[in-house]
């Protein structure tokens, strides 16, 4: 996996992202928008992680940081590209990333139906909290 390059997104790659997540990503959020995104590059440069195979988008995660707490989102590798460590990969860097900043925890969020993923999350070393469910609340402008 010599070929593997991982690095931050910058502005110029929000429209292939964001492309990328309607093929490799499961589920929408509301913030699957260019200004949803923009406006996370700009506030942290180096949340959104992209892994790159001979210049092809291949995976992406949010490896976003508050200042408190680590949180990992949209962790995406293309169907096609699966299974050959690139979804460890991204993890690494965001752990790499988050201990670099002083974080001590980090949390992901994962569809409870995307029981690939979970199976993912777990070979990482992440494991559900059961005691927890997330609240939602979608604020309007």
């Amino acid at each position: 996996m010599t070929d593997l390059r991982i690095r931050p997104a910058g502005p110029e790659d929000l429209d292939t992202v964001l492309a990328f997540w309607k093929t490799a990503a499961e589920g929408t959020s509301i913030s699957d928008d260019r200004d949803g995104v923009e406006r996370l590059v700009a506030r942290d440069p180096g949340a959104l992680l992209l892994a790159e195979r001979g210049g092809e988008l291949v995976g992406t995660v949010i490896a976003g940081y508050d200042g408190w707490r680590c949180h990992l989102y949209r962790l995406a590798v293309h169907p096609d590209h699966r299974r050959r460590g690139i979804g460890s990969a991204l993890l690494a860097a965001a752990d790499e990333r988050f201990v670099l900043l002083g974080g001590r925890r980090g949390d992901a969020m994962v569809l409870v139906r995307n029981e690939r993923a979970q199976h993912a999350w777990r070979a990482a070393g992440y494991e559900p909290q059961e005691q927890w469910r997330r609240w939602v609340k979608h604020l309007t402008r």
